[in-house]
């Protein structure tokens, strides 16, 4: 009993002595393959991060950004509306806020009518134009026909006058023939005369002789004959004066009405040489271009009255569109600072909108991370909001100043106690895609905290 118990008990002792010596060798060589397999796996993983660490420069230093638009009144007016709320999604082109348009609608009213009215006055100055012009061209053919009358007046009046200088000349040399005439007839009344006296005077004594019968009556008969023919002819002397006076009578009327004739001739070329003189320049007056031209500058300045009321009738439509407001954007309204009834001034901040989609990252890299980074490399991005969702993007530009410069207060380091600080450049970077989805199943809002690494290298 016992040698079988010593043996029991030597039997129980001999593993105990194993396990004391070392583990199994099974065991020992499969902590020795994990271990060798974790090994491999931290350089595996090390070697890759050691890569991307070398070809990345990376900055938790990043937020969401988007380029805010701050709605604003463009006139002074009275809210009537607003049809958003804050953090509402709006559509570009949506009405956001209503002002009141009484005010505008009566100005754009009274602009619209001043613009009728006037355009009214410009198109009846321009007709004056028309009319200025066709009236001036009547009158310069009445004008230049009336000259051409007054010229041909003259040319007849000294036809006239040359034809009475004519006329002067012969009925001249008919009172010459009548005076000459005259003359004869005068210069034969005596010798008629004095052979009247003779024929008498033989007469008488032919008588006494007869009676006392010294001579026959024959003699008395003749010499009565020849008394009755000196008679005669005296007397066709006489009558003969009064002919040749009748005949240069008449020849010195005819004289004078040739002269009267001439001077009217003379006195008409005259009135016809002043008549064309003032019918010359009636033409002068008719054709003068200032009488188009100053109806023109009236239809002109009618015309730019018509531009300056059109001009105001433009503000006053662009002032009645502005009492609508707009969403320029589809985006979210962000901050909302105005309320129904107030009466906003023009550039007065109404409200504010986000974009929806034109989201982008500001990451704040070290001076020392920027030297090889450009534009169009690419960036892994991660969101803290998405926390392990891989976003993809590229640098789309650099800033062209360090964030200090573009502060209120300049570090000024001029009094000899600098010391360097590592500036941070912003970098604007835009996102691409996104793994295994859309990006539009991941609202990304402006503020939002991210990581950013760029691919340098």
């Amino acid at each position: 009993m016992e040698g079988t118990a010593g043996a029991g008990a030597r039997g129980k002792s001999e593993p105990v002595a194993d396990e004391k010596s070392g583990p199994n060798p099974i065991v020992r060589s499969a902590l020795i393959v994990v271990a060798i397999v974790a090994l491999l796996v931290a350089i595996v993983y090390g070697v890759k991060f050691l890569a991307y660490a070398t070809t990345h420069e990376t900055t938790d230093d990043a937020t969401i950004d988007a380029d805010e638009i701050q709605i604003t009144s463009k006139i002074s007016e009275r809210v009537d509306k607003i049809l958003v709320d804050t953090n509402q999604k709006v559509r570009a082109g949506e009405l956001l806020i209503a002002l009141d348009d009484t005010d505008e609608r009566a100005r754009y009213a009274q602009a619209d009518a001043a613009v009728r009215a006037q355009d009214a006055q410009a198109r009846a100055a321009q007709e004056n134009v028309s009319l200025t012009r066709d009236t001036q061209n009547a009158q310069n053919l009445q004008n230049t026909g009336t000259i051409d009358q007054y010229k041909a007046g003259i040319a007849s009046a000294s036809a006239t006058s040359q034809s009475s200088a004519q006329q002067i000349a012969v009925a001249q040399a008919g009172v010459d023939a009548a005076t000459a005439q005259l003359k004869a007839s005068q210069d034969a009344v005596p010798g008629a005369l004095e052979n009247l006296r003779k024929a008498d005077a033989d007469l008488r004594r032919t008588q006494s002789l007869v009676s006392t019968g010294d001579l026959a009556q024959s003699q008395l008969d003749a010499d009565r004959a020849a008394y009755e023919s000196a008679r005669s002819t005296y007397s066709q002397a006489e009558a003969n004066v009064g002919a040749s006076e009748a005949e240069l009578a008449q020849a010195q009327q005819k004289l004078a009405s040739q002269r009267f004739a001439a001077s009217s001739s003379a006195s008409q070329i005259g009135v016809q040489q002043a008549q064309l003189v003032t019918a010359q320049g009636k033409l002068q007056e008719s054709s003068a271009p200032s009488r188009v031209s100053a109806q023109q500058a009236q239809a002109d300045a009618a015309q730019a009255q018509v531009a300056s009321l059109l001009a105001q009738l433009k503000t006053s439509s662009d002032n009645l569109s502005y009492t609508k407001i707009y969403s320029p954007i589809n985006g979210y309204v962000g901050q909302k600072n105005v309320e129904i009834g107030q009466t906003v001034a023009a550039g007065e901040s109404l409200m504010t909108l986000i974009p929806a989609n034109d989201t982008y990252v500001t990451a704040n890299f070290k001076e020392t991370q920027i030297g090889h980074m450009r534009v169009g490399q690419e960036v892994d991005i991660s969101v803290d909001a998405y926390h392990g969702v891989n976003f993809k993007g590229h640098v789309e530009d650099l800033s062209p100043a360090s964030q200090n410069k573009f502060s209120l207060v300049p570090a000024q380091n001029a009094t000899g106690n600098f010391v360097k600080v590592t500036q941070r450049l912003p970098v604007r970077i835009l996102f691409d895609s996104v793994e295994n989805g859309n990006l539009a199943d991941y609202p990304l809002r402006p503020g939002m905290s991210v990581e950013t690494s760029v691919k340098v290298k």
